[in-house]
């Protein structure tokens, strides 16, 4: 029996899902522990392509439980037309295949009014690059003990007192600071009672069934969303996401004792990039051919808003910064494949900052803008890897580069990605076989 974490190290897209989705084969439980419809996953099996946003990849596995836990934020109408899709496709999502903390709290719709009428307010310089979803205003609503939680949904009178209250007071600063429109509570109450009679069967207590689980001998799977440098706490604030994105988070966001957690996977995307505002010290600007090689070859855009990602040099710092802060046992290291070609690649070890050297990514916002990535380099490799199934029949420069990324960081590859199939996977370390 082993519970492994699984985060991306980097700002997000670093090929989560089909990492997640390849371990889940080793899984009885997958438990979605933080984060919303912000983010996304995206597999590609047998060629054919799925992007999540809330149930976690191991749905497509037919004998797993997948679990959202109480520190993940719902948009019902989201969770239900993903599970509608994958009807469609011949994935039938029965409650005995979903669970869904009763714990976990409702995106209502003036959420996302909010989020986007203060992003609108934001000068040009000022925003923050929001997804529009109404993911910060319900995690402000969590925190101030205002939030709808799911297992609201199961007491018709609870919640219809808790929205009224909440209705008046986001009306008053949706009317008054930026002259929207106000929410409607009787078409709220109309849509979440449907919402209510749908999701029903799958809501109950997250933390028991694991509990239970774990004593059962079951191999837990925990599955992040977003990066590290994303987190709220410790990340580019205030570029970040609002929600605890590093390891920690995966016994605080399911209700799961800490000491029983086994083995952190981190994912590594060879190369860097990022969606949205913030800073990114190894950016290749749009026009520059090889950022813009990489975008191409890489396929970077967001699985969720479809924005183009700034594309970049490997971050050494930044992937450190991973290790601390989730301590990390491995490293999943994704899209080796997008840097065939290159006849020299870069790798940033270091920043300079107003005459400072920083191994660590600046806590000031406004050194970490101006920070300079130092870097080295290092031979590329002229062939293809999609149809590599051995370490040691990767090219010697593809070898000598992930030894550079485990030299610098003190973390070796467990598993190493060449292609975006799911087959197109080399594990050299299974963290379920302890």
């Amino acid at each position: 029996m082993a519970s492994v974490v699984v985060v991306g190290t980097q700002w997000g897209d670093e090929g989560k899902g089909k990492i997640v989705d390849l371990l889940t084969r080793y899984a009885d439980y997958v438990v979605r522990f933080q984060g919303g419809n912000n983010a996304g996953h995206t597999l590609v099996v047998d060629g054919k392509k799925y992007i999540f946003h809330i149930i976690p990849s191991g749905i497509l596995y037919e004998d797993k439980t997948c679990v959202i836990g109480n520190g993940v934020i719902i948009d019902p109408g989201v969770l239900l037309k993903e599970i509608a899709g994958l009807a469609e496709k011949g994935f039938a999502v029965a409650p005995k295949k979903l669970l869904i903390s009763s714990n976990a709290h409702l995106i209502m719709p003036y959420h996302q009014c909010l989020d986007q009428a203060r992003e609108n307010a934001l000068a040009k310089e000022k925003k923050i690059g929001t997804t529009g979803r109404g993911i910060g205003p319900c995690y402000m609503d969590k925190v101030g003990r205002v939030g709808m939680k799911v297992g609201d949904l199961l007491d018709p009178t609870l919640f219809k007192d808790k929205l009224q209250a909440a209705v008046e007071e986001k009306n008053f600063v949706l009317t008054r600071q930026f002259g929207a429109a106000p929410a409607d509570f009787a078409a709220i109450v109309d849509q979440f009672e449907r919402f209510a009679e749908q999701l029903a069967p799958f809501i109950g207590n997250v933390s028991v069934v694991l509990d239970q689980a774990r004593k059962e001998g079951k191999n837990i799977l925990f599955e992040g969303a977003q990066g590290t440098h994303l987190d709220i706490d410790h990340g580019t604030y205030p570029f970040v996401t609002s929600s605890n994105t590093i390891a920690g988070n995966a016994c605080i966001g399911s209700g799961f004792g800490p000491s029983h957690i086994d083995e952190v996977i981190g994912i590594l995307k060879a190369y860097t990039t990022r969606v949205g505002e913030g800073p990114f010290p190894t950016e290749l600007p749009e026009g520059d051919a090889i950022g813009d090689a990489l975008q191409q070859k890489g396929h970077e855009y967001g699985a969720t808003t479809g924005r183009r990602r700034r594309c970049g040099w490997f971050d050494a710092v930044v992937a450190n910064d991973a290790v601390r802060l989730n301590g990390l046992t491995g490293f999943a290291v994704t899209k080796l494949d997008v840097l065939s070609g290159l006849s020299k690649l870069k790798l940033a070890t270091s920043y300079q900052v107003e005459g400072e050297t920083f191994l660590h990514m600046p806590d000031n916002i406004r050194k970490a803008r101006l920070a300079q990535p130092v870097y080295e380099e290092m031979d590329g490799w002229a062939g293809e890897l999609s149809d590599v199934r051995a370490y040691e029949d990767l090219p010697a420069q593809a070898q000598a580069y992930l030894k550079r990324l485990e030299d610098l960081t003190g973390v070796a590859p467990a598993i190493i990605s060449v292609g975006p199939d799911r087959e197109e996977t080399l594990l050299l370390r299974n963290p379920f076989a302890g």
